[in-house]
């Protein structure tokens, strides 16, 4: 199946230069390209792609108005957000504006194209190098829409204990072979959990993990 994506960035050379890498795939395709927060919105309503690779700092309205304009649109497209710094509070705001993932501007072409496929997949957040420090910092941002504890209480305690794996970076099965189950299972209680919380994919989970406080910095 072909990943179709988008490009949202307010310089034309970046575009072009992910354009021609993304489109050098066989299995990704470029529906579209943006050049400030407002077209992003518009492409992602228009054209609804898997993946839309999301600039933070553009005109008319920068990337995380944009990536929460299109977390509240109802359209399935995941929002993996550029930024030239591994710890760039912006980020941060990213992904709680409903953000499916980050990665660094200077990553390897290969790494970039893989990481697009992570994030249609659903799979994970992204950046391996930087994740877990910049959840971590995330984790210690004062939020004053913090949820709290009480937002888990639609879990049982084998989907607490689920969550929590997620934000540590498991993968699903990686998640069965810890609790000792099948990846089948393991695969259904991680869907049961982003449903009881309403969560958009992976990402959403550890944000809502680390924000509940249900995994700590270092923990």
């Amino acid at each position: 199946m072909t990943i179709r994506v988008a490009v949202a960035d307010d310089q034309a050379l970046v575009r072009a230069g992910f354009r021609v890498l993304l489109d050098s795939a066989p299995d990704i395709t470029v529906v579209g390209e943006a050049a400030n927060g407002e077209e992003a919105v518009a492409l992602a309503r228009a054209e609804q792609p898997d993946v839309i690779l999301m600039d933070i700092r553009m005109p008319v309205m920068n990337g995380i108005d944009a990536t929460r304009a299109i977390a509240k649109s109802g359209v399935r497209t995941r929002v993996l957000v550029l930024t030239t710094f591994d710890i760039d509070e912006y980020v941060f705001e990213a992904l709680r504006a409903g953000a499916s993932g980050f990665l660094l501007k200077d990553t390897e072409p290969t790494d970039l194209l893989a990481a697009v496929r992570v994030i249609a997949a659903g799979e994970a957040l992204l950046a391996p190098s930087v994740t877990r420090r910049l959840i971590a910092e995330f984790a210690k941002q004062p939020d004053p829409r913090r949820p709290p504890p009480a937002a888990l209480a639609v879990l049982t305690d084998r989907e607490r204990e689920v969550l929590g794996l997620i934000a540590r970076g498991l993968t699903n099965d990686e998640i069965a072979e810890h609790l000792v189950v099948s990846p089948a299972t393991a695969k259904t209680h991680v869907s049961r959990v982003m449903s009881k919380l309403d969560a958009r994919d992976r990402a959403q989970l550890v944000v809502i993990a680390y924000e509940t406080g249900l995994v700590t910095p270092g923990s």
